[in-house]
C-alpha cells in the first residue's frame, strides 16, 4: 500500500515520463519509417518542372550515352573532358524532355507511335537517324534496311552470351537515338505550331512599308559625353540605387564562387635527369650487342618492340636519317640522343627490303554479304591482321582469331612497295621520381602553412614570382576549373569552403594548386557593389547629358546649339523610321524616333541618345518612291520572325522551375 500511494504523491511526474517516453518512441518510429522518404529526397539529381530526376535515371542516362559515344567514336577511352560533356549533354536532354513536355501536354501536343515508327523506318526517316554512320553502306549512304535489321535483332534473344552482350549494347545505342528523334520532332512540332502563330498581317505590312518608305531629310550637332569632364558631374549612391532597381532583372545570377590559385609544377629535377642518363648509359654497351634485343628493349623502355616495319613517313623524326642512310645495315646503332625530355637511342634490326605502303581488304562474311573494308597502313590494324596482309599477296585470303570467333579477310589490292626497316629503340622519358614528387607536393603545403588565408597567399607568391591566376563564376556543376585536368575536386571545396579560406594541396594533372576563396556569391542578384562599375558608367553618363542639357538652354537654332556644343552640324540625306543608324553618328534609335516624331522643318529639344546629347533639325520630306506589295512585305517580316520560335523553345527552358542538384553526385 505504502508503495501505492508513493506512486499516487508521484503520479504528475511520472506521467510526463511516460508522455516523453512515448513521444520519443512515435517520433522514433516516424523517423526510421520516414528515413527512405528522407534518403529518396537526397537521392534526386533534380527537380524539373516539378517533375523528380531520381539519380539511378540520371546515371543510367550517362551510361546509355556513354555506350553511344564508345559505338560512334569506336573507343572506350574517355577523357575528363569528354566525361563531363556526357554529363552535361544528359543534363541538357532531361531538361529538354521534361520542360518539352510539359509544355506539350498543356497543349495537347505529342508523338503517336505511328509518327515515330514513321520517323524511324518510315519513308521519310528522320535526319537524327539519316546521320548516324552505323546506318550508312559501304559508300557511306543512308541504308534504311540497315535500322530495320538492327530492330529486329535487339527484339530477339541469343544463347550464346557475348551475342546476347553486343545485342545489349545495340539496344542501348538504339533506343538512346529513338528517344533523341521523338524529342526533336516534338521540338519541331512545338516551333511550326509558333511558326503558324506568328504571322504579319496586311496591318503589320502596311506599317513595316512606311516605316522604310517615309523619310526626311536632316541636321544634328552632337556632344559626346567623353568630351565633358567627370568632375563636371556628381553621380550620388541614390543615383546607383534607382539605376539599380531599374535594371536588376539584368542581375540575376546562379550562386557563384571566384578563387585565386597557383600552381606548383610537378617536373623533374636534375637527379631525375641524370638518373635516366646514366640508365641508358649501362645498358647501352648490352644493347649493342645482345641477341635478345626485344628483352633488354621490353624491360627498360618507353617504346616497345614489336618487329613493326617503318618507313620514312612512320619513322620517329631523329631517326630517319640514321635508319634510311645510304649503306644502312642490321646491327647499326645510335650514340644516346636527348630530345623533349627523352634520352634514346636506335639499332637497325633488320634494312634494305620493301613491303606495300598500304593494302586494300575485303571481310569474307558466311552466309551474308561480303564486306569491303578499304584501304589500310599497317599502323592502322591489329598486329594479327597487319602481318599476313602486308606479307600477301593480292587475291590471298587469310584468317585471324577476332573475339570469341574468327574472321576470313582477302586482300584486294596492294600499294607500291617502299623501302623499310625495323628499329628496336631503348627510349626513357624524364619523369619525376617519387623523391621529387614528395619534395614539391611538401614545398606547397608549407606555403599553405604560411600563407592561411587569401591575402597571404597573394602577397607570398607575388613575392616568389608565382602567377596567381583569378577564376571567377564557378557554379556548383562546373567540371573544370580553366585547363585545370581534374580540377572537379577544387569546385566542391569551393562551395564548402568559407570566404578567404585557403585550401589544401590538389593534385591537378602535372601540377600542385592552392587556391584561395575570394568571393561568395549565394543572392538571387549580382549585389549593387558588384554591377556598380557598369552603372556609374551609365549614371555618369545621364548626368553629363543633363550637364549638356541645362548648356543649350535658350540655344533657339542649330546653329547656336552647335556653337555651344563646340561641335560641327552634320547632314543627314534620309532617315526613316525603320533605320537604326544616325549618319556617322552610330546607333541611335532613340533621337531617330523624335526626329521622325517631330515631323518636317521642326528643330529639337535637346535629345539624351547612346553616345551624346542630339539636337536634330529636321527638313522636307524624302519620301521613297516605290508602292507597297503587302505579300513581299508579309514575307519580309516572316523572315524575320523566323527566329522567335526557337527563342521561345530557349524561354521554356530559361523559365522552367528546376533544381539542380547534380553537384552532390559528382
Amino acid at each position: 500500500m505504502a508503495s501505492l500511494q508513493r506512486i499516487r504523491n508521484h503520479g504528475a511526474l511520472l506521467i510526463a515520463i511516460v508522455g516523453l517516453a512515448m513521444l520519443a518512441f512515435i517520433l522514433g518510429d516516424f523517423l526510421n519509417s520516414g528515413s527512405s522518404f528522407f534518403n529518396r529526397s537526397r537521392e534526386n539529381v533534380g527537380v524539373i518542372e516539378g517533375q523528380k530526376v531520381h539519380y539511378t535515371e540520371y546515371e543510367a542516362a550517362k551510361e546509355q550515352l556513354t555506350e553511344v559515344y564508345k559505338i560512334e567514336s569506336g573507343r572506350t577511352d574517355f577523357d575528363e573532358d569528354t566525361h563531363a560533356q556526357i554529363r552535361n549533354q544528359v543534363w541538357n536532354m532531361l531538361m529538354m524532355d521534361y520542360t518539352l513536355r510539359a509544355q506539350a501536354n498543356e497543349i495537347g501536343m505529342d508523338i503517336t507511335t505511328d509518327e515515330l515508327s514513321e520517323l524511324c523506318i518510315g519513308e521519310n526517316v528522320h535526319q537524327i537517324i539519316r546521320g548516324r554512320r552505323a546506318f550508312a553502306d559501304e559508300n557511306g549512304q543512308f541504308n534504311r534496311q540497315a535500322v530495320i535489321n538492327l530492330i529486329q535483332a535487339i527484339n530477339n534473344e541469343s544463347e550464346d552470351a557475348a551475342q546476347n552482350a553486343n545485342l545489349q549494347q545495340a539496344k542501348t545505342y538504339w533506343l538512346y537515338w529513338e528517344k533523341a528523334v521523338r524529342i526533336s520532332y516534338l521540338q519541331e512540332k512545338y516551333t511550326s505550331l509558333f511558326q503558324h502563330l506568328l504571322k504579319a498581317n496586311s496591318l503589320d505590312a502596311e506599317f513595316a512599308f512606311n516605316a522604310r518608305k517615309n523619310g526626311l531629310s536632316a541636321e544634328f550637332a552632337m556632344k559626346p559625353y567623353y568630351t565633358v569632364a567627370d568632375s563636371l558631374v556628381k553621380v550620388s549612391d541614390s543615383d546607383l540605387k534607382k539605376l539599380y532597381k531599374q535594371h536588376k532583372e539584368q542581375y540575376k545570377q546562379t550562386p557563384n564562387r571566384a578563387i585565386k590559385y597557383v600552381a606548383f609544377d610537378i617536373v623533374p629535377s636534375e637527379a631525375d635527369f641524370k638518373a635516366a642518363e646514366n640508365l641508358l648509359t649501362n645498358l647501352q654497351e648490352e644493347f649493342k650487342t645482345t641477341e635478345d634485343v626485344s628483352l633488354v628493349v621490353n624491360t627498360n623502355s618507353d617504346v616497345m618492340y614489336d618487329g613493326r616495319d617503318y618507313s620514312e613517313e612512320t619513322v620517329p623524326a631523329q631517326f630517319k636519317e640514321f635508319a634510311f642512310a645510304k649503306g644502312a645495315k642490321e646491327g647499326d646503332c645510335t650514340e644516346i640522343l636527348f630530345e623533349n625530355n627523352t634520352y634514346a637511342m636506335a639499332r637497325i634490326m633488320k634494312a634494305g627490303y620493301s613491303l606495300p605502303d598500304s593494302v586494300e581488304l575485303k571481310a569474307i562474311v558466311e552466309d551474308g554479304e561480303d564486306q569491303e573494308l578499304g584501304w589500310f597502313k599497317a599502323a592502322d590494324l591489329p598486329k594479327n591482321i597487319a602481318e599476313p596482309a602486308f606479307a600477301g599477296k593480292r587475291g590471298d585470303k587469310f584468317t585471324v582469331a577476332q573475339g570469341m570467333g574468327e574472321q576470313t579477310y582477302e586482300i584486294l589490292e596492294v600499294g607500291k612497295a617502299t623501302p623499310k626497316v625495323k628499329l628496336a629503340i631503348l627510349a626513357r622519358e624524364v619523369t619525376p621520381s617519387s623523391k621529387t614528387y614528395s619534395a614539391i607536393y611538401n614545398n606547397a603545403k608549407q606555403f599553405i602553412v604560411n600563407n592561411s588565408n587569401a591575402e597571404a597567399l597573394e602577397k607570398a607568391a607575388q613575392e616568389a614570382g608565382m602567377a596567381v591566376v583569378p577564376q571567377y563564376n564557378l557554379t556548383s556543376t562546373t567540371d573544370k576549373i580553366g585547363q585545370l585536368k581534374s580540377s572537379r575536386p577544387i569546385v566542391r571545396w569551393a562551395f564548402e569552403a568559407k570566404e578567404g579560406q585557403v585550401s589544401d594541396v590538389f593534385e591537378c594533372g602535372q601540377q600542385f594548386i592552392v587556391a584561395a576563396l575570394t568571393e561568395v556569391n549565394d543572392g538571387e542578384y549580382r549585389s549593387l557593389d558588384d554591377v556598380r562599375a557598369e552603372l556609374t558608367y551609365e549614371a555618369t553618363n545621364n548626368a553629363k547629358a543633363e550637364y549638356i542639357k541645362k548648356q543649350l538652354k535658350g540655344a533657339e537654332s542649330l546653329e547656336a546649339a552647335a556653337q555651344i556644343m563646340g561641335q560641327p552640324v552634320q547632314s543627314v540625306e534620309r532617315v526613316a523610321l525603320a533605320d537604326s543608324r544616325l549618319g556617322n553618328a552610330g546607333m541611335e534609335p532613340a533621337v531617330i524616333g523624335a526626329a521622325i516624331a517631330q515631323g518636317e522643318n521642326k528643330l529639337s529639344e535637346p535629345i539624351q541618345g547612346n553616345t551624346g546629347v542630339f539636337v536634330i533639325k529636321t527638313g522636307a520630306a524624302n519620301n521613297l518612291v516605290e508602292e507597297l506589295n503587302v505579300d513581299a512585305e508579309k514575307a519580309q517580316l516572316a523572315s524575320r520572325f523566323a527566329y522567335l520560335p526557337y527563342q521561345a523553345l530557349q524561354l521554356v527552358e530559361d523559365k522552367a522551375e528546376v533544381t539542380d542538384n547534380r553537384a552532390n553526385f559528382q
